[in-house]
């Protein structure tokens, strides 16, 4: 499912002027060649999340897909860059500067090798680790000051790890993949309406552990 829709106009929509926007931005590659890779599961927990608020309006703009919507009061955006992974940076600085958002109102959804699938961790900042899309926003924001939400995939037993990431998730990692994607969007709630202490210390924890945020 794309998050962008052409055409579609809701009285959630972010208006140009309207500040206090909270910037979520799913990473991947655009493309039906990469739908429902593990490499796009930051497309995939934007999408998700997308489902929880109301519909807002949908526009293709900054080089990304774009879904500008709220919860309650707070003005939210959703984003997946079309830049392809590697210039992720382009589309996030565009997004960032043409909106106004603070960096600590950006968060950056993304695949991580070194989690385990169903593990999913929240920081404040830090290094690409490796990711390639990370490091495109770093050099972008020409910061590594913002809030990232990692979704573990794990690394694969053997072999190179590119073709890994660029595969799909098979049918057993889809089963678990439902549910990692709902507690994503419950931690990107909590981000919004708590603030990120409250959703590291809620959602830092082993996979096994399901936690609602208040009011969903």
């Amino acid at each position: 499912m794309r998050l962008f829709r052409r055409g579609q106009e809701n009285r959630g929509a972010v208006r140009e002027g309207d500040g206090d926007v909270w910037l979520v931005v799913g990473l991947g590659n655009p493309g039906r060649r990469y739908e429902g890779t593990r490499h796009n599961a930051g497309f995939m927990a934007v999408e998700r999340l997308q489902r929880r608020l109301p519909e807002g309006t949908s526009r293709a703009r900054f080089q990304a897909h774009i879904v500008e919507t709220r919860d309650g009061d707070s003005r939210v955006v959703l984003a997946q860059p079309q830049t392809f992974m590697n210039e992720s940076g382009i589309a996030v600085a565009q997004l960032v500067h043409w909106y106004k958002v603070p960096l600590d109102r950006l968060l950056v959804v993304y695949d991580d090798l070194d989690l385990p699938l169903g593990t999913i961790r929240l920081r404040a900042d830090g290094s690409d680790g490796g990711h390639n899309g990370i490091a495109s926003i770093i050099r972008s924001l020409k910061t590594n000051t913002f809030p990232r939400l990692r979704i573990g995939i794990s690394r694969p037993a053997s072999g190179p790890t590119v073709p890994y990431v660029l595969s799909r998730f098979n049918a057993t990692e889809r089963r678990e993949l439902e549910d990692i994607l709902d507690r994503t969007s419950d931690a990107i709630l909590v981000w919004i309406r708590e603030g990120l202490v409250s959703a590291m210390n809620q959602f830092n924890q082993k996979a096994t552990v399901e936690t609602k945020p208040k009011g969903a």
